[in-house]
Formats: C-alpha cells, sequence, structure tokens
C-alpha cells in the first residue's frame, strides 16, 4: 500500500527516479530498468487509448493560439506515450514545443528545468506561464522564475489548498 502522498512524490521524479524511489522503499527485486520498462509499457498504453483532455482545455489551447501564444508542453511522460496522446485528441500541432523531461538534464522537481525551457522557446523566465497539477513542480517553476498556476486533477485533490496557498493562481 502506497501513501498518501505518492503522486506528490513520484510525479516530479521522472521514470528512472519514481524507479529507485519505489526500489529503495518497497524493495522490489526488480532492476530500476525492468521498473522503467514496466512503467513506460504501462502509461503507452494508457496515453494510446485511455487519457482524455480535461474539459475545456482542447477550445483555450486553439483560443489561446489564435492569440499569437507559444503554447509548449512539459511532462514527465516519455515520447512514446506523450506523442500518439497528443495525437490522438488532435492537439499535438497546436503546440510550438512537446518536451518530456527525458529531454532535459533535469526533472519538474528542479527549477533549473524551467529556465532551460524558457531559454529553448527564446523567451525570459518572467514571460512564462507554468500550468501543471503537481504542487512540487509547481514549487519548482515559482523558485525558476516563472509564474506557477495550479489545475485541478482528481489525483491531487488533497493538495488543493497546498496549491492555492503557493502558486500565483488555481484554475478548475
Amino acid at each position: 500500500k502506497y501513501g498518501g502522498d505518492i503522486v506528490k512524490i513520484i510525479t516530479p521524479l521522472g521514470y528512472l527516479g519514481t524507479a529507485r524511489y519505489f526500489k529503495q522503499t518497497y524493495g522490489l527485486a526488480e532492476s530500476a530498468e525492468e521498473l522503467v520498462g514496466i512503467m513506460k509499457d504501462y502509461a503507452r498504453s494508457e496515453y494510446e487509448n485511455n487519457v482524455a483532455a480535461k474539459d475545456g482545455v482542447i477550445e483555450a489551447l486553439y483560443a489561446l493560439k489564435e492569440r499569437g501564444a507559444t503554447l509548449a508542453v512539459l511532462t514527465a511522460s516519455p515520447h512514446e506515450a506523450l506523442d500518439p496522446c497528443l495525437k490522438r485528441l488532435g492537439i499535438y500541432g497546436v503546440f510550438d514545443f512537446v518536451w518530456s523531461s527525458d529531454d532535459f538534464p533535469f526533472t519538474k522537481a528542479n527549477p533549473e528545468i524551467y529556465k532551460e525551457a524558457a531559454r529553448r522557446i527564446g523567451a525570459n523566465v518572467s514571460d512564462i506561464v507554468f500550468i501543471d497539477d503537481n504542487p512540487g513542480a509547481l514549487n519548482a517553476a515559482k523558485k525558476g522564475g516563472v509564474a506557477a498556476v495550479g489545475v485541478y486533477d482528481r489525483s491531487a485533490e488533497d493538495y488543493i489548498e497546498e496549491i492555492k496557498r503557493d502558486a500565483d493562481g488555481y484554475i478548475y
């Protein structure tokens, strides 16, 4: 049985960090590489077939794009899962940048990833708004100098008040 804060702990770790966490915490016999393979296979299947966009997100993305916004994805999910999901949802092409944290030498728990993403976009960190449902990633983004806006997700219900307190805004 996992602790109630498991989502908060593993979300910003990436696959390898999560595998190491599970090995250390739960004494799993599989190697970290084997665990990463298991996680990626599961995620790929879920993202290719089941993950849905939050209500109103697709319309909001296209409206932002029409206004000239530069849009980027930065997720811990690998491209093998991420890209097919965005394509299935019909929103892959709306993004100027589609990044997995695997594309960076940092995880979303490290403020440097947000600084590097801004550099790659060609923008100042102060011009970036990062939207996420994970309090650890939001706090790291703020430490990296970007505006951090929390977004509701059922998986983070236990952290709504923390996110509202620490983020620059909150969206349901």
